[in-house]
């Protein structure tokens, strides 16, 4: 399974050790499953977990965070941008996430925000998942 996890399930994660984004990003470092990520992706990883409210709710520091990173890093099949699909998201802040995936042939994009990926993923064939819908189809594949 070749899985983009979105920035919002990065940080439900770090924030919430008994969620399935948790759970997801646990599985991508025990490389259960294709971790995708893209240089902006990880850049916008970083710039979002590090911010003060979600420092504070996670108990993590900065560097804290930046170990964690490190460790997506080497795990993750590093996709390079070949083709860039701007606009193609209802939210432009997606677009970033749906190049990842369309670029690095995802199965889905992990996403609690699946109102605003659901068209432009059904167009490149990539499934849009909640991150328990994906934790589940992860699970049944065990």
């Amino acid at each position: 399974m070749r899985l983009v996890l979105d920035t919002a399930a990065m940080v439900a994660a770090i924030r919430s050790d008994a969620g399935a984004s948790r759970q997801l990003l646990i599985a991508a470092l025990e490389q259960r499953f294709t971790l995708l990520a893209s240089v902006p992706l990880m850049i916008e990883y970083q710039a979002t977990m590090t911010r003060p409210e979600h420092l504070d709710a996670s108990g993590l520091s900065a560097n804290d965070v930046g170990v964690l990173l490190d460790a997506v890093a080497a795990v993750a099949e590093p996709v390079l941008l070949a083709f860039l699909w701007r606009p193609a998201a209802r939210d432009p802040d997606d677009d970033m996430v749906l190049e990842a995936a369309v670029n690095g042939r995802a199965d889905a994009i992990v996403t609690f925000n699946a109102r605003d990926l659901r068209e432009s993923g059904k167009q490149f064939g990539i499934k849009i998942l909640a991150p328990g819908e994906a934790w589940k189809a992860l699970e049944a594949k065990r």
